[in-house]
């Protein structure tokens, strides 16, 4: 079926909405681009001239798209080398979505994204449209073929695994980015101790690599572990400026609307060292070094203006 242009615009104004529910269901920017483009053809082949409401019609075919995605995903990340940590939005991405209450504003956080990952397809998919987007459960319902009380109940089990999940209290962007300037001091001091100070005890560490940068397998866990590891991390080498292609530059802003560090070599973006700062201290940290994850991240580092580094020659 050929699309009119008002058909193509309908489906245009529906784009950033479908790309933010996209993504929190898939933890990839790439892979919800392209559900978002099946979707659009899956529109182009439909008679959208029946369609009422393309909003509704065009978050079913699409949350439907994802589901099925997301259960071969799973079987892809089971031989997936290391761990696997959601692709990071850096300040200003337009696929982060809405931001207007405290849930749309966690609901991308990259702490909850990694949280996502143990939920069902389906627990997740009724958490995403119910706490990130507003929707009713009867929308719900309709969209995945539940009944309403079906999704009540997946809703609240969803909610209460992440809540599980979560680490304590959150504290406010001012006071996170003065841990994020203080984490930096002292994961460069060469000192275990200061770090240890700014961690939680239980403080973990994941890396990604994606098999193509080193990255260790296991998480560390407690503070004396992650601050060993951060202490190295952040020593400078040749063998380190070799493996990213140069001295970096590391400059503290915000991913996925939370405290973050990133490190770039020429204005590509080669990390993205994601905090979660709580009342206690730092709970975890979240680096995601595989470069097929860095792609958005380095166009969109290159189109916004992120001020001078707070280090140079960092690795």
């Amino acid at each position: 079926m050929v699309l009119t242009v008002d058909d193509v615009d309908r489906f245009e104004a529906c784009r950033p909405r479908l790309e933010a529910i996209a993504y929190r269901l898939l933890g990839s920017a790439s892979e919800a681009e392209d559900a978002v483009q099946e979707a659009f053809l899956r529109w182009q082949g439909a008679d959208v001239g029946r369609i009422e409401v393309p909003e509704a019609w065009l978050t079913k075919v699409l949350t439907n798209l994802c589901l099925n995605q997301l259960a071969s995903a799973r079987a892809r990340r089971e031989t997936y080398v290391g761990q696997w940590l959601p692709e990071p939005l850096l300040a200003g991405d337009p696929m982060l979505g809405p931001a207007d209450t405290a849930e749309q504003r966690e609901s991308v956080s990259y702490a909850v994204l990694a949280l996502l990952e143990r939920l069902s397809p389906g627990e997740r998919a009724v958490y995403v449209l119910r706490e990130a987007f507003g929707y009713s459960h009867r929308e719900i319902a309709g969209i995945l073929d539940l009944t309403e009380a079906a999704s009540q109940q997946i809703f609240h089990r969803a909610k209460r695994h992440v809540a599980d999940g979560r680490a304590r209290a959150e504290v406010d962007e001012a006071a996170a980015r003065r841990v994020v300037e203080e984490f930096l001091a002292a994961a460069t001091s060469g000192r275990t101790e200061p770090l240890v100070r700014l961690l939680t005890q239980d403080a973990v560490s994941v890396g990604d690599g994606g098999g193509k940068v080193p990255a260790r397998a296991k998480a560390f866990e407690g503070a004396l572990a992650v601050a060993k590891f951060l202490r190295g991390l952040f020593k400078p080498s040749e063998a380190k400026r070799r493996l990213v292609g140069g001295p970096s530059e590391v400059y503290v802003t915000t991913a996925n609307g939370g405290p973050a560090l990133v490190a770039v070599v020429g204005g590509r973006v080669v990390g993205v060292m994601c905090l979660e700062v709580t009342a206690e201290g730092i709970a975890a940290v979240r680096n995601q070094v595989n470069p097929d994850k860095l792609e958005r991240a380095t166009r969109q580092w290159a189109a916004t203006d992120h001020g001078d580094p707070l280090l140079e020659e960092a690795f």
